[in-house]
């Protein structure tokens, strides 16, 4: 049995969505629905149970989990403007490093959610072999996440579990994430909506209005490399998900606008004065340890992944993976 946790959201449902094309369908998706839209995710998928967070935590506490050959955890908050540092605490830090515990005593293939939030502003580089203790978040989100990194690697669980520093993930199943989910998809309504895209000025004289970098990656291809790590148990550590190439948010919408086949309009606003001392205006994973682990498979263009996310699925009425 494989279990993803967070399995109705974003990379998680693509997650199940994956193991499905690989033929597993003996999966236990653990998340918390709620009230959200997230349920929509797993429709079209195959797994054998679902099952809330809380009881799943208190079924790992009290040892009643069967046979597990694999764990994929991605169950974590991922709002980076969360600003109850307690819970973020709890959800993201601690639960995870005991989690992981609990499955290397086991000897269950472990592989978890870190985030490239945890690089801070970027001024050390992107560089997953990096002392850790020499990272500084911004925020509280990507702190909780560092924190995850730091507890397991002092307790020696990096040596048997994989960490993954996601970069800008976008692609489907994110319908659900609000605010929190991609450029893409926000360009999109914005386009049919106003007609326009709105991108945030730039407040650093190196680099012009849109011009600010990102690592984006499809999430179609995160999947990919995380069924991979799967797989493959003796690559373990932090390793950095992205492309390996930093692309600009005009390039971002220029590939939305070619996708749908209009010519690009695109408005620079001003950015909120809470994110301006926060704001990324470089992010680019080094992705020599993954690739030196033996992954080999190459990523999927900005333009090629962009024009399959826009043309299979936001125009066909937010069709999630699976449909």
């Amino acid at each position: 049995m494989y279990i993803v946790t967070g399995g109705a959201g974003f990379i998680g449902s693509a997650m199940v969505w994956q193991l499905n094309q690989l033929g597993i369908t003996d999966i236990l998706v653990v998340d918390h629905l709620a009230t959200s839209e997230k349920w929509k995710n797993l429709v079209p998928l195959k797994y054998r149970e679902y099952i809330d967070r809380d009881e799943f935590a208190n079924k790992v506490r009290n040892r009643c989990i069967g046979h597990i050959d694999a764990i994929i955890h991605l169950g974590a908050c991922s709002t980076t403007t969360e600003r109850d540092a307690d819970y973020l605490m709890d959800n993201n830090a601690k639960w995870t490093v005991e989690f992981a515990t609990w499955a290397v005593e086991r000897e269950i293939r472990f592989i978890y959610a870190s985030s490239a939030a945890t690089y801070g502003d970027g001024s050390n580089g992107f560089d997953d072999t990096s002392d850790p203790y020499s990272l500084r978040p911004l925020n509280m989100y990507g702190y909780s996440k560092h924190l995850s990194d730091v507890r397991l690697h002092e307790a020696g669980l990096l040596e048997h579990v994989a960490g993954i520093k996601f970069f800008n993930v976008y692609g489907p199943n994110e319908y659900h994430k609000g605010n929190m989910a991609s450029v893409v998809l926000h360009s999109h309504r914005r386009i049919r909506d106003e007609g326009a895209i709105s991108l945030f000025k730039s407040y650093k004289p190196e680099y012009a209005d849109g011009a600010q970098v990102r690592d984006f990656i499809y999430v179609k291809d995160v999947v990919d490399a995380l069924a991979w790590l799967i797989q493959t148990p003796n690559a373990n550590g932090i390793f950095n998900l992205g492309t390996g190439q930093a692309r600009s948010w005009n390039d971002l919408a220029n590939a939305i606008y070619a996708g749908i086949g209009q010519e690009p309009v695109i408005k620079y606003i001003e950015m909120p004065d809470a994110l301006q001392g926060k704001y990324q205006y470089f992010t680019e994973a080094k992705m020599t340890k993954l690739r030196a682990a033996g992954y080999t498979r190459p990523f999927t263009s900005l333009e090629d992944a962009v024009k399959d996310y826009v043309i299979n699925h936001l125009d066909k009425e937010l069709a999630p993976l699976g449909w």
